[in-house]
């Protein structure tokens, strides 16, 4: 009997069976062929009946994503018990991911929210931190610096924000090229946290401003702020916090309060707005008003709300995720989106909403709560390793400042420099990456020449200093710290890493059609864009890398 070359190719196992009779070689292809077939079959099946499934949830008017900034997963499971609101309402009838992680490097605001609603990775989307060296106009940047558009409703206008830095779609701008008649709005008090998610065809992105102690915008969505954000102004939204405590809500007789909104008595000055969970309720009273202001769930299309809620980092940063005041505004939280719920359900119905909970990263540890409870961990400052690189290339091969920009262990060379000393490049990255890697509390150092090849990518951690990897922005070194270590300055503490205390976050769908459960699959952030635009039927936004999680909807056949 005669086998094709084909044949061998495709079942090398049948090398090893030469002297077998024909008969049996016979009937072993048939028998390989013909599961190999089924296997298909039932594959094909799996996705028909998973793309019936999607087109026959429901389509909700109004798609509200909550993003709590810097809310660890295990936020989740520590403070259960006091959960008794919005936080509740998820977790006892959503459908709960509780393995969902980010796969980049870095794990910042920025690309945490530029990742939600594109499903993209920085590889992809260009957002590869909250600012980045630019190489074309030699100066730094922020991911949503816009030097062509103007701040709206701050005091003396001057430099504003958008997403032009974006270099992908978000679900509400596939929703705006299908032609649907949506409105889609992100609000926050950090303008990268308002502007990423909702993309660059959204008719609204609303901000924060200390200055003007305003919400703000850009002239990128308008020419000037509707009628109903300038009254919000007018009614000066942060005077009714003056003079305010931040207690503890379970706090007995006597207990101390956290800070005070006045200086100069004996409980510590809060500092701004943000420091404190009011930041928070000031944000969620302006989506309250979006909401009804701009009839969001109330047309003929799928609306979408963009809300992060910003305070939790601004905390979280300054005492630490073990804190009694994380606990507190964990809480609040919980209560704040209860309240939130409640407006949207007396204005749209429960049955024509989905929410999607997640966070944009999470957070170390303290170093010094860690040492206490023998655990590692330890501040890293980041110009004294680019200082100590900087000495030794100095040694090497001459003279002059050789990076231009450092930030959180991301390095990029000084073009003049490399000139002025007649060096080359790939060498000079070679023999910086080299004497990083012996400097102390560093795990991995990766040149843009490494990255560029894909080396370092066979476990989650090489690979996700892959994905966090854009040639024409990223760096010409990156550091990474080992787990617990930090690119920061005591007595906080902060996030970036590819471990799981930065990129493990909560991932909840909540609203008709879905299932409710727990899922301890691993999934990704990236799944929540491909996911929603299977819902909404349309196209999956142009960077996603994600899947659709079809086994939360419910079948309805």
């Amino acid at each position: 009997m005669l086998i094709s070359r084909a044949a061998w190719r495709e079942f090398p196992e049948m090398k090893n069976i030469r002297h077998v009779p024909s008969i049996a070689v016979l009937l072993l292809c048939l028998f390989t062929l013909s599961g190999a077939a089924a296997q298909n079959a039932e594959t094909t099946t799996q996705k028909a009946t998973a793309q019936n499934t999607v087109a026959r949830v429901k389509q909700p008017k109004l798609v509200l994503v909550i993003v709590v900034d810097q809310f660890r997963y295990d936020y989740l499971l520590r403070f259960r018990e006091d959960y008794t609101g919005g936080i509740a309402r998820l977790l006892n009838s959503g459908a709960v991911f509780h393995d969902a992680h980010y796969l980049q490097y870095p794990t910042v605001t920025a690309v945490g929210h530029s990742t939600i609603m594109s499903g993209a990775t920085p590889s992809v989307s260009g957002i590869i931190g909250n600012e980045w060296f630019d190489r074309e106009s030699n100066e730094s940047v922020t991911s949503v610096s816009d030097k062509s558009a103007v701040m709206l409703g701050n005091v003396v206008g001057g430099r504003s924000s958008s997403p032009h830095r974006l270099l992908v779609s978000t679900v509400g701008d596939e929703l705006k090229m299908a032609g649907r008649n949506s409105k889609v709005i992100g609000i926050s008090i950090k303008d990268r946290s308002a502007i990423l998610p909702v993309g660059h065809m959204a008719d609204a992105a609303y901000w924060f401003d200390n200055d003007s102690i305003h919400f703000v915008s850009s002239t990128y969505y308008m020419k000037d702020l509707p009628a109903w954000v300038k009254q919000v102004n007018s009614d000066r939204p942060t005077y009714k916090y003056l003079g305010k405590e931040w207690r503890a809500m379970d706090a007995k007789p006597g207990d101390k309060a956290f800070c005070s909104l006045v200086a100069g008595v004996d409980v510590p000055f809060c500092g701004p707005l943000e420091n404190t969970p009011f930041g928070n309720e000031m944000l969620e009273d302006f989506a309250e008003k979006a909401i009804e202001n701009e009839r969001l769930g109330q047309h003929d299309a799928t609306d979408v709300l963009s809300l992060s809620l910003s305070s939790n980092d601004y905390v979280g940063h300054a005492v630490g995720p073990d804190s009694s005041e994380v606990r507190d505004i964990s809480i609040r939280t919980d209560r704040l989106l209860g309240k939130l719920f409640d407006f949207v359900n007396a204005r749209v119905g429960q049955e024509n909403t989905l929410v999607v909970f997640t966070a944009d990263h999470g957070v170390s540890p303290m170093p010094k709560v860690n040492n206490a409870r023998k655990m590692p961990g330890g501040w890293l400052a980041s110009s004294d390793y680019s200082g100590k690189i900087n000495d030794a290339l100095t040694a090497k091969f001459g003279q002059g400042k050789w990076f231009s920009f450092d930030t959180s262990g991301f390095l990029y060379l000084n073009d003049q420099t490399v000139a002025a000393n007649k060096a080359d490049r790939v060498e000079v990255r070679r023999f910086a990456a080299d004497f990083a890697r012996g400097l102390p509390h560093i795990a991995r150092v990766l040149t843009r020449d490494d990255l560029l090849r894909g080396s370092d990518s066979e476990d989650l951690v090489g690979r996700a200093m892959l994905l966090g990897f854009y040639g024409p922005r990223s760096g010409d070194l990156a550091l990474l710290p080992e787990p617990y270590y930090m690119f920061s300055s005591p007595p906080g503490t902060t996030h970036a890493t590819p471990y799981s205390y930065d990129n493990h976050v909560p991932m909840i769908f909540f609203g008709a059609g879905i299932r409710t459960g727990a899922h301890f699959e691993r999934v990704a952030v990236n799944d929540i864009a491909p996911t929603l635009a299977a819902i909404l039927q349309i196209e999956t936004p142009s960077g996603s890398s994600g899947r659709v999680l079809s086994e939360m909807f419910k079948k309805t056949f």
